[in-house]
């Protein structure tokens, strides 16, 4: 599943007022690019890489701005790090913030790497993806340096600038723009996209260091879930959830979400031992039990979101999967909802 990475929502921390302020409707780009919409609202959702990029690149053609990516990382900044900003926040020392950022960078990014390297007394800040062949990959890749870019700054003081900036693809603009933008031109076509800056800022200590507040955020973040391409049927389900209501809960949606094709999404379940058909019955049948605890939403409602067009269908499937109706399985598991459902029922009839 190497070919198939993916992130975490968080990566798009504050699109929405940015998106507009170029001009753009951020729910219609994010559906162009196959991203659920109510991600902006749920970081914790994961999300396809490449239909990531693929934001970016509308994003880019429908403003008419070339450094789009360059300019939402640099607008985005420490707040695209959620949590583990804090958790980095509070180590001793510059070089002990980068390194924590470095370690945890896989609960959020699984589909690229960050990465410190000291040649003498230079130190590289790199972001490198897992694919190379990704249409908006160089505007993912000047996102990351502008983030880079802040976070460093946040670390090391205001003030503070990298001797360079790499990036590995030729200019997206005029090179005026990029100055403008950076308050410095970055060195094209390199081997690496990242900041260049002298080693000495890694031993800065940090003023906000605080060992308690670091162990509690750790504790935190280690019950979050590294985006591992072995989880695939876990991003499926969340996937489920998200398309039931819709009624556009199909294989063929499911793998476009994910960037990958229906066969390849199943052959890859298949070897996790399950299948797409599996992975939604089984999601349907636990949404279905907490829908089925409220009683004010009725029969055709929980249909409904679980993405059934009609009641009858519904109630054929849930005898499949419990062996009895609706109503006599609220009455063994003491849900009290039964005038509800039989009001629905009469409704129904002819």
């Amino acid at each position: 599943m190497a070919c198939n990475p993916f992130i975490r929502a968080i990566s798009l921390t504050g699109f929405d007022p940015f998106a507009r302020r170029q001009g753009l409707e951020p729910n219609r780009m994010l559906r162009q690019a196959c991203l659920h919409v109510a991600s902006l609202q749920r970081p914790e959702d994961i999300l396809s890489f490449r239909n990531y990029c693929r934001l970016l690149t509308l994003c880019r053609q429908r403003s008419n701005n070339a450094l789009f990516g360059l300019e939402f990382g640099l607008h985005q900044g420490v707040d695209v790090f959620g949590d583990m900003f804090f958790l980095i926040h509070n180590t001793r020392t510059v070089g002990d913030a980068l390194r924590e950022l470095r370690a945890n960078f896989a609960l959020y990014n699984g589909a690229a790497h960050l990465y410190l390297e000291l040649v003498d007394d230079i130190a590289l800040l790199g972001y490198r993806a897992d694919e190379q062949e990704i249409d908006g990959l160089a505007q993912a890749e000047e996102l990351a340096c502008g983030v880079g870019l802040r976070l460093m700054q946040t670390l090391a003081g205001k003030p503070w600038q990298p001797e360079a900036i790499m990036l590995r693809h030729a200019p997206l603009a005029d090179e005026g723009l990029y100055r403008q933008a950076l308050n410095i031109t970055p060195t094209f076509s390199a081997a690496h996209s990242g900041l260049l800056f002298n080693a000495s800022v890694l031993a800065q200590p940090l003023d906000c260091a605080s060992e308690a507040l670091h162990q509690l955020i750790a504790e935190h973040l280690a019950g979050i879930e590294r985006l591992s391409t072995d989880a695939m049927p876990g991003y499926v389900r969340q996937l489920l959830r998200n398309l039931l209501p819709s009624g556009r809960a199909t294989i063929d949606r499911v793998a476009d979400c994910m960037a990958v094709t229906p066969r390849s999404l199943q052959r890859h379940l298949a070897e996790e031992n399950t299948s797409f058909q599996q992975l939604l019955d089984e999601t349907r049948q636990q949404l279905v039990r907490k829908y089925l605890q409220v009683p004010t939403i009725s029969l055709p409602q929980v249909a409904h979101l679980l993405g059934y067009a009609d009641v009858s269908t519904f109630s054929r499937a849930f005898h499949r999967w419990f062996g009895v109706s609706v109503l006599e399985w609220c009455r063994q598991s003491g849900v009290n909802r039964q005038p509800l459902l039989l009001r629905n029922r009469v409704k129904e009839r002819p």
